[in-house]
């Protein structure tokens, strides 16, 4: 999308797409994105869950439900879902350790023994 873009705009475009076709994978993610970014946590946990519930072997629908939880101050839930992700084949060990959303799990031991798993070997 341009930069100049209206998320106003965007999140009713994909809303009204989704309307019509609700097991539309890449809009559920896109909305979920577009949902977070701009504060609406509630609703991109919402598109997280459903996309989870659409893909539920996809790693990266699980890292992302697991980010939303983190932004929910759902910490528990957050780590759950995370383990779940890197059980699946999330790999992604620079990303997670600096992605924001995580940044309420990120003095949890727990998730530091998730990162310690990814962290490639030398």
């Amino acid at each position: 999308m341009a930069k100049n873009s209206d998320p106003e705009f965007e999140m009713r475009f994909f809303e009204s797409v989704l309307k019509r076709d609700p097991a539309y994978t890449e809009v559920v993610e896109i909305l979920g994105g577009l949902y977070t970014k701009h504060g609406r946590i509630a609703d991109g946990l919402r598109m997280d869950r459903k996309l989870v519930k659409l893909l539920p072997q996809n790693p990266t629908a699980h890292y992302n439900l697991a980010c939303s939880l983190a932004l929910s101050k759902r910490k528990s839930d957050a780590l759950r879902s995370l383990r779940h992700a890197v059980q699946l084949g999330y790999t992604d060990f620079d990303w997670m350790q600096q992605d924001p959303d995580l940044d309420g799990l990120k003095k949890d031991p727990a998730f530091n023994a998730l990162l310690n798993q990814l962290k490639p070997q030398s």
